[in-house]
């Protein structure tokens, strides 16, 4: 298949780590947020990948340039943002083949299967098939109303707690027919909201519920998480994973850092406390400090005896 991966965004949420740099190049373990999103794919699966970013993208074509893969990777550049649909009609330019295309959200983390996503549009005979999470509380996301036969009929926009008609949310992963996109426009427009109703409607979307996990990268909390997921389900290639933290060197491991993940070549003083935390290469944590929920920059300081809670430290500061 071919994949478009949906990346525009600015990354506003994790500045200031995003002031200089594309959020989807940032490091999640050893693989950056982009690779960690495509890698949900079978690789047999994938004839090229079409990236929609209006952000960043010089770093981006940089990074792919220098990176070996066994698919093709296109740039579609958005000169401003266009929505979810508009972003995916000017990406579908680049397209060469028929059938069916994987649209990625370049935010997500998960368990997603796609062979088995793949395997029910085609027995369902659909024309666009949706990856479905349940969650306890659906009013702040799109509900999807999913029957008996495994096809959407219809959606509902952040519901009013308690009168959703499901717990089912889009987990931001489709399977859309060519023709299909052959008549999106590329426009702004949001896909949720334009294209995908008509389509529930002609009792052509399908939708799959899967299982496991599913975190979206956008925030800094649920960077943190996307970490701990990785780690938890030994997502990487290199490094090691020492209780439940993950550092990217062999180290003798540092009892008081919990819940971690740790980049190459930091210095943590074995006085310090860290707990949830992600720290990036280079960085130097300093005697008796405490660290929880935090994001430490590559290259970042932490003077001795700092106290931080919930921060996002810059790349290359002294803190």
């Amino acid at each position: 298949m071919e994949v478009i991966v949906l990346v525009g965004g600015f990354g506003t949420r994790l500045r200031p780590w995003t002031e200089d740099r594309a959020k989807p190049l940032l490091p999640i373990l050893d693989k950056t947020i982009l690779e960690r999103v495509i890698e949900v794919i079978p690789e047999e699966l994938i004839s090229r990948v079409i990236i929609a970013a209006g952000y960043g993208v010089e770093q981006i074509r940089d990074f792919f340039s220098k990176k070996d893969t066994s698919y093709e990777v296109i740039i579609s550049v958005e000169g401003e943002p266009l929505g979810t649909g508009g972003a995916v009609g000017l990406a579908s330019k680049n397209l060469t083949k028929e059938g069916p295309v994987l649209v990625l959200n370049g935010d997500l983390i998960s368990s997603i299967d796609v062979k088995a996503l793949l395997s029910h549009h085609y027995d369902k005979g659909a024309k666009a098939t949706l990856s479905l999470w349940e969650v306890e509380n659906p009013s702040r996301f799109g509900v999807c109303d999913l029957d008996d036969n495994g096809l959407i009929r219809r959606f509902q926009e952040k519901p009013e707690p308690g009168t959703e008609f499901s717990n089912y949310i889009n987990a931001g992963c489709v399977i859309i027919e060519k023709e299909i996109l052959d008549n999106f426009s590329s426009e702004r427009h949001s896909m949720e909201r334009v294209v995908f109703p008509p389509i529930a409607e002609a009792g052509q979307m399908a939708g799959l519920v899967f299982s496991g996990y599913f975190v979206d990268a956008g925030t800094p909390l649920s960077f943190i998480e996307a970490a701990q997921v990785c780690i938890d389900n030994n997502r990487f290639n290199s490094g090691k994973k020492i209780k439940n933290s993950w550092f990217a060197e062999e180290t003798d491991g540092i009892k008081t850092v919990n819940r971690c993940a740790i980049g190459l070549n930091v210095s943590i003083d074995s006085t310090a406390i860290l707990s949830d935390c992600v720290v990036l290469k280079d960085a130097i944590i300093g005697k008796n400090s405490y660290l929880e929920r935090c994001l430490i920059g590559e290259g970042s300081i932490i003077s001795e005896g700092t106290t931080l809670s919930d921060k996002v430290i810059g790349h290359h500061t002294i803190q």
